[in-house]
């Protein structure tokens, strides 16, 4: 089928919620046929777990080889800013004329996704924010939740970032209201760094066990972010490894919801958007803004 350019439309972003394996496939069949027939798109993408997978593969039939299919193990690999820079750079692989194609999601709930409070908080902060983040691009998504591994909990707050239910809340009210919940006290272990250069940063997380890779990582990510706010008026460190953490406050405020969460228009970082890279490493960064400075908070493992 030959491709023709369409208009950008905005990103649809729906929700299915199933708790049979006969409610996935209802839900998630007629989804992968809109796709299959809309003009000027590639083939739709199924991402999901590998059982689900097949019960498509046998409800499609003969048009198995039209889908693509990924384990969603495969395509969820990490934090909630690894699963957005998957997204982006699929799109740009993949997709049709401005972003045109059909993308069933679900979620690994049983995996690393929803296993705690902190955690579910990043994926619905990640589903909030793709309202925004791909916006401008044609792409319709389809997020399925399983009640069987995701729970009420995390499918009442899941559909508060999705446009299609009764409950939908503008992305940037529900991640302040995220961002709202105070971070716990640094413990009275923490270590005051005089300054977050790369040498102090380095040796501070070396003497917590981190390796040596590790730890020119976690120094990378955390110079990244000093970079970013400016002039750091304080920093600290604590933990053991792997989930050492470091907290650097500023005096400049930094209260944009998609900070670091926007992909950067090319592999060379400009020093703004070192965020980008604090997030693609480590496992947390929480952001805090008081109305008179910023407190970035990262975690790495």
């Amino acid at each position: 089928m030959t491709s023709t350019p369409h208009a950008p439309t905005p990103f649809d972003h729906r929700m299915a919620v199933y708790g049979a394996d006969d409610e996935f496939v209802a839900a998630a069949l007629p989804f992968l046929v809109e796709g299959l027939g809309a003009p000027g798109e590639p083939p739709p993408v199924a991402i999901a777990a590998p059982d689900n997978l097949d019960l498509l593969r046998d409800a499609l039939g003969g048009d198995t080889k039209s889908v693509t299919f990924v384990p969603h193990t495969e395509w969820y690999t990490g934090s909630a800013a690894n699963a957005v820079a998957q997204g982006a750079g699929y799109l740009a692989a993949h997709a049709g004329p401005g972003g045109r194609i059909h993308l069933l999601m679900e979620p690994v709930w049983n995996g690393r996704a929803g296993r705690s409070a902190r955690e579910t908080t990043e994926w619905i902060r990640y589903e909030a924010l793709a309202n925004l983040l791909f916006a401008p691009l044609a792409t319709t998504a389809l997020c399925a939740y399983d009640t069987r591994t995701a729970g009420t909990a995390i499918i009442e707050a899941a559909r508060r970032a999705h446009p299609d239910t009764a409950v939908y809340e503008d992305p940037v009210r529900l991640t302040a209201e995220l961002d709202a919940v105070p971070l716990p006290l640094p413990p009275a272990t923490a270590e005051p760094l005089t300054q977050p250069d790369p040498e102090t940063v380095r040796r501070a997380a070396a003497a917590r066990g981190l390796a040596p890779a590790d730890a020119e990582l976690f120094t990378e990510a955390v110079t990244a972010a000093a970079v970013s706010l400016g002039s750091v008026t304080g920093a600290l460190m604590w933990g053991e490894a792997p989930a050492c953490v470091c907290e650097l406050r500023a005096s400049r405020r930094l209260d944009d919801p998609l900070a670091g969460f926007v992909p950067p228009p090319v592999p060379e970082l400009e020093p703004d958007q070192g965020l980008w890279f604090t997030r693609q490493v480590c496992a947390y960064v929480d952001i805090r803004d008081d109305g008179t400075g910023t407190t970035v908070r990262l975690q790495y493992g």
